[in-house]
């Protein structure tokens, strides 16, 4: 038997997913769920960045206030945000003011390109810039596919409003919270909060299912958690995986596995292993039964060992 507050929380959810499913083609069309009032999800797949349908891996979507709409990340390829740009307009006429990405990362970042035309204000941390501007020979030479055929460094678009402190976005009855953070999962890594209905979008700054992929800084990424944690809200929308109602439920597993890495990889060090066999012996079994362990989990084993080393 669920407990009782569990229980009330799968009801509403499923009706919530029912009433999505069927309210719309859109939803259809691009697995699209109301999770909490005018907040909408698309979940992406779990598949590596080098399979078929890399441009569909990460979560995305959108949150509709009175006045206009703002999405949250848009999607690894044109064609994706082009599909997320279509669902908002059969669900609301009402204008796309924000496009807010969550960090640098393409399946977060490349969809951008089919919102230009909207007159929409692109809005990211406030080292996004520096972050876009790094990768774009990186984009158009390993996603090239993801954007058209003849792509230029024209069609990654980066953000024109930079946060650098927590900051409100109104959108007429949803007051968005956005909070950028130090090097944590990447070098620019940001969170929404819509306080009307007390959702977080977390971005990659959590993962759910799918093995986190460290990037930026596996100290930096737990003291991050330290302070999500203290967050008031009742849905977490996870960078990768599925919906969580509670942040205990959102953040568990993946701070186990955080703090694994952390101390593994500090042990290795201590006791003299080079990093070639830390790679080899650390968290060996997958302790915490991560999709996608074996294509990720030597790479943050590698990040987190450089990390330490000289610490």
């Amino acid at each position: 038997m669920f407990p009782a507050k569990k229980f009330t929380f799968y009801l509403l959810f499923t009706l919530t997913f029912l009433r999505a499913a069927t309210s719309s083609e859109t939803n259809q069309n691009f697995n699209l769920t109301e999770i909490a009032e005018n907040n909408y999800v698309h979940l992406g797949k779990h598949v590596s960045i080098e399979d078929r349908g890399n441009d569909d891996i990460a979560n995305i979507g959108f949150i509709i206030g009175a006045d206009c709409v703002a999405i949250i990340d848009t999607g690894g390829s044109i064609n994706i945000g082009k599909k997320l740009k279509n669902s908002v307009h059969k669900i609301t006429k009402k204008p796309i003011c924000y496009v807010i990405n969550t960090h640098v990362h393409f399946d977060h970042i490349l969809g951008n390109k089919a919102f230009v035309s909207e007159n929409t204000n692109f809005v990211g941390h406030k080292d996004l810039v520096e972050a876009v501007n790094q990768n774009r020979d990186f984009f158009l030479t390993q996603f090239k596919n993801n954007l058209h055929p003849n792509a230029t460094e024209s069609d990654i678009i980066g953000p024109s409003i930079l946060i650098e402190k927590p900051t409100q976005l109104e959108l007429g009855g949803h007051t968005l919270t956005l909070i950028p953070f130090a090097t944590s999962h990447s070098h620019s890594d940001l969170v929404v909060i819509d306080n009307k209905t007390k959702t977080l979008w977390a971005g990659d700054l959590i993962f759910r299912e799918r093995i986190p992929t460290l990037t930026g800084s596996i100290k930096g990424w737990l003291k991050t958690i330290d302070k999500i944690k203290e967050f008031d809200v009742k849905l977490v929308v996870p960078g990768h995986g599925n919906i969580a109602s509670s942040l205990d439920e959102a953040l568990g597993q993946q701070q186990d596995y955080l703090t694994l890495l952390l101390n593994k990889t500090r042990e290795a060090i201590n006791q003299g292993i080079f990093i070639n066999e830390a790679v080899q012996i650390i968290d060996k079994y997958n302790q915490l039964k991560w999709l996608l362990h074996d294509y990720q989990h030597a790479t943050n084993v590698s990040k987190t060992y450089i990390e330490l080393e000289w610490e």
